[in-house]
């Protein structure tokens, strides 16, 4: 399978061919750090890149794999969070000036459950301030972008999140939704998103 391809390969898919060691978490990581690298300066999707880290966690599962010991369900796969969530030892901004600087000493729920679920932590994705609109700007930066048409928003305020997986930064990725800000991002950007209940 050609890089191309696996950008956009869905996740199920992509734990199969871990699983089948026809690829690794370690060039799948690598391949979407580079993506990221290429994409993000126009679409300004993440806020934090995580690419020291991603890659050891990612030799970690593959590690696991080989070892036979891949019960967990997410294990090696990519995935983005959202800024809204506190991540132990990853800047967390949530958006605003005021936490710009911030790397919390512990995780939210969201959080520990996807570092449970062995997933790799790419990075944290674009919010507006406290996830308080339906665009994806704030004054940490430039708006984040959508990916389809770069002079139209991806909606809000999970958008940062919406245009890593639509614009194949990454093939899943955390959102929050109280209002919409899954929903419209997904809307948006092409997507399917889910807001559990």
């Amino acid at each position: 399978m050609q890089d191309a391809d696996l950008l956009y390969t869905p996740v199920w898919k992509l734990r199969e061919m871990l699983d089948a060691q026809q690829v690794s978490s370690v060039e799948l990581t690598e391949l979407f750090l580079r993506r990221i690298e290429r994409l993000n300066p126009q679409l300004n999707a993440f806020l934090t890149v995580t690419g020291d880290e991603a890659l050891q966690w990612a030799r970690a599962a593959d590690e696991q794999i080989r070892a036979g010991a891949a019960n967990r369900p997410l294990l090696g796969i990519p995935i983005s969070i959202k800024d809204l969530e506190a991540t132990k030892g990853i800047r967390t901004t949530m958006g605003s000036l005021v936490f710009q600087d911030t790397v919390p000493e512990m995780d939210s729920v969201v959080a520990e459950r996807v570092r449970a679920s062995g997933a790799i932590i790419l990075g944290k994705t674009n919010t507006p301030e406290f996830g308080l609109q339906g665009t994806t700007e704030n004054r940490l930066g430039e708006p984040c972008r959508n990916p389809w048409n770069t002079e139209r928003t991806p909606g809000g305020s999970s958008g940062g999140a919406g245009a890593a997986v639509a614009s194949g930064m990454c093939p899943i990725a955390t959102g929050t939704d109280g209002g919409g800000s899954i929903r419209n991002p997904s809307s948006f950007c092409g997507l399917f998103g889910i807001k559990p209940t």
